[in-house]
């Protein structure tokens, strides 16, 4: 049925009640999944739901978003159904503030181990969740504060050609897909559920540690180390002050931040833009 109702790209529309089916489950974290065809940002949709009520395990997805963003304000702006873009709704109510900056994290963690599984491809972590594979970024993850929620967005180019990916600055990553690194499966509807099951997976266990929220007896920090590529490269860090950092990431410090060796001693990020030196 999908593929009849494909578009004059052949790409076939996300099929919500597919994605039900497999992801909700009785006790589980997930409530309901919902596909739009079109909306300005399923992160701004999510925030609506959030500050009327709804309960955490709400799922948004959309066919195109026309005011999409990634970290640092950045744009995210893909063809109709060239991408996964979905948002998901989180109360973590039990876990202190503190802690809640390993949420972005964990959500990289579930999007790479979603897309080695379904996609057969050797995906990593850039801190703190962008998804590469080899030099080029696959997805991107933004968390956000609504109240005592937290929405977290993530974008995963699948379908797009290389003409149809945005043009990066010289400093940036390139953008890549799916497609173009020649994954196993296109199958959205199979990569939504993978990843919502491993962020389902991994929150529960990191919510329900003794201490909550606690990287550290959840697995979370172990798990994410042994993912990214960041910690022991050199690396330069862009702060949100205007100041530089150049040094090797070593490490992640509280609330998932990154530890930067420098010359001049150790310098913990909190927020920033982060590259890859080569």
């Amino acid at each position: 049925m999908a593929a009849e109702m494909a578009d004059n790209t052949g790409r076939p529309p996300l099929d919500g009640a597919v994605v039900t089916a497999r992801a909700v489950r009785p006790g589980g974290l997930w409530r309901e999944v919902q596909v739009t065809e079109r909306t300005g940002s399923t992160n701004d949709d999510c925030a609506v739901r959030a500050r009327a009520g709804a309960p955490e395990g709400i799922v948004l997805a959309a066919e195109e978003q026309n005011a999409g963003r990634g970290r640092l304000g950045r744009a995210w702006l893909s063809p109709p159904r060239a991408a996964l873009t979905f948002s998901v709704l989180l109360r973590p109510a039990c876990v202190p503030s503190a802690q809640r900056g390993w949420l972005p994290l964990l959500a990289g963690v579930a999007a790479v181990r979603a897309v080695r599984r379904v996609c057969g491809l050797d995906a990593t972590l850039k801190w703190p969740n962008d998804l590469l594979v080899g030099p080029g970024k696959l997805a991107g993850i933004l968390a956000e504060q609504s109240g005592d929620a937290v929405i977290v967005g993530i974008g995963v180019n699948v379908s797009a050609t290389r003409p149809e990916l945005p043009v990066t600055g010289p400093a940036a990553l390139p953008a890549t897909s799916l497609l173009l690194e020649g994954s196993a499966s296109l199958d959205r509807d199979l990569l939504l559920a993978e990843i919502l099951g491993e962020i389902e997976r991994w929150y529960l266990i990191w919510r329900g540690t003794d201490l909550p929220g606690d990287p550290q007896d959840s697995g979370l920090r172990a798990e994410y180390l042994s993912l990214c590529a960041t910690i022991g490269r050199a690396v330069r860090a862009d702060l949100p002050a205007g100041q530089t950092v150049d040094g090797t990431a070593t490490g992640l410090g509280a609330g998932g931040s990154l530890i930067v060796r420098t010359a001049g001693g150790e310098v913990t990020v909190g927020a920033g833009d982060v590259r890859h030196l080569r």
